[in-house]
């Protein structure tokens, strides 16, 4: 069946005469007329251009990795393939051909599909409309991505389960104990020891595949150019890079932003965000990590992910010669400013078999695959923000009893009224105050089973049974892969401005090495909000100007001399 949608209108619209006379513009190459059955962008293509139809039709289908195919749409004449993918030359997830009576269309590549969505503002908005309501048609949809085969709960499993639903890539899961799961491992020759097995839409099986090895086999990840120069790189896309990328890209300036995991950070974690300006009904971290992305993509920012930085190689000489980051991956990032905006880490209670269950019923975030897997369970949350609170809002209803875990004497002087008045009207959450989890129990074959809880007044303790434990206890500053180049402060987040404190001048989010700037969760003295790190990635790039106009008034001076000298 095709896919249906009560927006089918602005997911396929049909462009006038006059505007397809516009977009025709944009073109990168000549008319192509294709007989019927030809293939013109097949799934996992890179850099496969946006086809626009001049006559004909084009099939356009959507294929998973067992090879399922299913028809998503007919694009005829006044209409253009493509999704968000698109924008990036990310590889393809959807396959085109021309239809019976075969087409001619002209191709729009990325570089020229970005120019059309800025310069024609009206024809523009239909066109990054239509592409990312088509990308959320193909997650929601079926027969489209990758298939994970594993067992449900597994941790490996629920990390990839994660990983591509936070970055926006459709998935499956089929159970390895189940008949379809046991029949694709039998035919596979697959051992247990080799599940889970990811098969990517192109048809290759990974076994046991960490995020970067995924995001390679989905055509995620960018060609990187070791001797390209960018103006600004980002290290990491939560609210703040993200927020730095969409107005530096805005302006001109080139950017690249690299992350460790996912857009969005620990806010794009969140359930629901609604205390955040403009979105009265509220907003979930993914959504509002989603809109910046394709902002960012929009205005030709390179988003590499998930690429990680192990350190910053920054001049000591005072010179403004160009940094470096240099990545895990061996790789190397040249720009002549660096954004700080690697956030922080999730923090981890003193327990000595933690590690044990995380993933696999110890979790930091509750997204909805956390929250299938502990539908109609008791569980425990465990910390007293706003993280926690939005968790507890978003769990209560999918559980049977959810036992909220603080050490202090309430919320009230932790987390926003509008949080605690949601919780206390939810009939199925226990508070516990002044209370501390203080052992797991369980053990690799069965996984978590149970936890203890200390009365911090009395000393004693008490034990639960439950599977599911969900951790939001605070966060330290994301800088291990900073040390020795930038000033810290005693906590370990990084110090900015005048002698570390200059509150608004014009270097506020410059730190101590010329050219370094810090925004966002990371930054010392920050307000630890979203809309707080949106508003420091906005003023960033002001600053990011001035040092740069500054850098090239410099090397005039010193050009002159040298030619005068």
């Amino acid at each position: 069946m095709a896919l249906v949608d009560d927006r089918r209108h602005q997911m396929f619209p049909v462009l006038d005469a006059a505007q397809v006379a516009t977009a025709r513009l944009f073109a990168s190459g000549p008319p192509r007329t294709c007989a019927a059955g030809d293939l013109l962008f097949e799934v996992g293509d890179r850099d496969a251009p946006v086809w626009l139809v001049l006559e004909g039709a084009i099939d356009v289908v959507r294929r998973d990795g067992l090879g399922h195919e299913a028809p998503i749409t007919t694009q005829g004449a006044g209409q253009f393939t493509g999704e968000v993918s698109q924008l990036a030359g990310r590889a393809s997830l959807a396959a085109g051909r021309a239809s019976a009576g075969g087409c001619t269309a002209v191709p729009i590549d990325a570089a020229h599909l970005r120019a059309l969505v800025v310069g024609a503002a009206e024809l523009g908005e239909i066109v990054m409309r239509a592409l990312i309501l088509r990308r959320v048609g193909l997650i929601e949809g079926d027969a489209a991505g990758s298939v994970l085969v594993g067992l449900p709960g597994d941790s490996h499993v629920n990390d990839l389960q994660s990983f591509l639903t936070r970055n926006g890539y459709p998935n499956t899961l089929v159970d390895a104990d189940g008949d379809e799961g046991r029949e694709i491992v039998e035919r596979l020759g697959i051992a247990p020891t080799d599940l889970p097995l990811m098969i990517c839409p192109n048809g290759s099986v990974l076994k046991r595949p960490g995020n970067a090895e995924a995001a390679r086999c989905l055509g995620m990840t960018p060609e990187l150019d070791p001797d390209a120069l960018h103006d600004v790189a980002i290290v990491g896309a939560g609210p703040a890079g993200l927020a730095a990328a969409v107005y530096a890209a805005s302006e001109g300036l080139s950017v690249i932003v690299l992350d460790q995991r996912a857009i969005g950070g620990q806010a794009g974690a969140s359930s629901r965000i609604e205390n955040y300006l403009g979105f009265p009904t509220g907003i979930s971290g993914q959504a509002l990590a989603g809109r910046a992305y394709n902002q960012a993509l929009k205005f030709g920012a390179e988003l590499a992910i998930p690429l990680e930085v192990d350190r910053l190689a920054c001049a000591h000489d005072g010179a403004r010669a160009p940094l470096a980051l240099h990545l895990t991956s061996g790789e190397r990032v040249r720009a002549r400013t660096v954004v700080i905006a690697s956030g922080a880490r999730y923090r981890r209670p003193d327990i000595g078999n933690l590690a044990l269950f995380e993933g696999a019923g110890v979790s930091y975030w509750a997204s909805p695959v956390e929250a299938r897997l502990c539908a109609g369970e008791e569980v425990a949350l465990v910390g007293g923000g706003n993280s926690a609170g939005q968790a507890v809002v978003y769990l209560a209803p999918k559980v049977k009893t959810l036992h909220l875990v603080v050490r202090g004497d309430g919320l009230e002087a932790s987390m926003s009224r509008y949080l605690i008045d949601r919780i206390e009207a939810l009939p199925n959450v226990v508070l516990h105050t002044r209370t501390e989890l203080v052992a797991l129990e369980g053990d690799v074959d069965r996984g978590l089973v149970g936890a203890r809880y200390r009365d911090r007044d009395s000393g004693q303790t008490h034990r639960c049974d439950l599977r599911h434990v969900f951790l939001f206890i605070g966060a330290d500053p994301n800088t291990a892969w900073l040390s020795g180049c930038v000033a810290l402060d005693h906590a370990g987040f990084v110090t900015t401005g005048v002698d570390g404190a200059a509150p608004g001048g014009a270097t506020s989010l410059q730190t101590d090495r010329p050219g370094v700037f810090a925004i966002g969760d990371v930054r010392a003295g920050s307000v630890k909000r979203v809309a707080a790190a949106v508003g420091e990635g906005a003023a960033v790039v002001a600053q990011i100007h001035q040092y740069l106009a500054a850098a090239e008034d410099v090397a005039g001076s010193n050009g002159q001399a040298h030619a005068t000298g």
